[in-house]
């Protein structure tokens, strides 16, 4: 591979020839501690190694350099980074809003919502909005939400207990399933109802037969009704 000439970009760190010091303490390809030598010699066993010389620890005295095939790792950094931000966007923070003395049907339509948002993946934060003298009854919110987190237990769990919040009580539901499981089953399901209605679509004419042929023994069984 040799050695390896990259642009002077001052994000990435100095590497090879790059490295203005005396000497480096060097690290070895599997990490093990080789100790302090001269930096011609650490570039000699870069050489030797058939990797680079990549500058770990600029602020140290003398500085920490590591043999590795920088290509490689910079290639690893990307697609870990990458995955990183895959992840983070599946993570959906929903919001739920209900009052402390909630009618049984709006109850009802606000915990239907939260399923259908814990069954997607996502998280979600219930706030207990209180107003005038409904602010000094915070248990009328806490065993609200108790009661909701109870009510959707197979498919979320308290991940942040009620806590007061102002004038607001809050608490945050986290799901069991993980967002990609969420999507990946949603995505089955998908197909499944297609397929059914596909098979549906095909069926329709052999069935038709069948149908006549069970009227034309009904009529012959009950001749009064033809």
């Amino acid at each position: 591979m040799g050695c390896y000439r990259g642009g002077s970009i001052s994000a990435e760190p100095r590497i090879n020839d790059r490295i203005r010091v005396p000497e480096v303490r060097l690290v070895g390809p599997s990490g093990e501690q080789v100790g302090i030598v001269p930096l011609a010699k650490a570039l000699e066993l870069a050489q030797e190694y058939d990797l680079d010389l990549v500058e770990v620890a600029a602020s140290a005295r003398p500085p920490v350099c590591k043999l590795m095939d920088y290509g490689k790792f910079k290639y690893e950094s990307a697609m870990k980074a990458r995955e990183a931000r895959k992840n983070q966007a599946h993570t959906v923070i929903k919001e739920m809003k209900l009052r402390p003395k909630i009618d049984p049907h709006d109850y009802d339509t606000k915990k239907g919502h939260v399923v259908r948002f814990l069954k997607a993946g996502d998280k979600v934060k219930i706030t207990i909005m209180f107003r005038g003298r409904e602010q000094s009854r915070p248990e009328l919110g806490f065993r609200l939400l108790q009661r909701l987190a109870s009510d959707v237990e197979e498919l979320g769990f308290i991940e942040s207990n009620p806590k007061q919040d102002g004038r607001n009580m809050i608490m945050v539901l986290g799901p069991h399933k993980k967002k990609t499981e969420a999507m990946a089953e949603a995505r089955e399901a998908q197909a499944a109802r297609k397929a059914e209605r596909e098979g549906g679509k095909q069926s329709a004419p052999a069935e038709a037969p069948v149908d006549e042929a069970q009227a034309d023994e009904a009529q012959a069984e009950n001749p009064s009704e033809a």
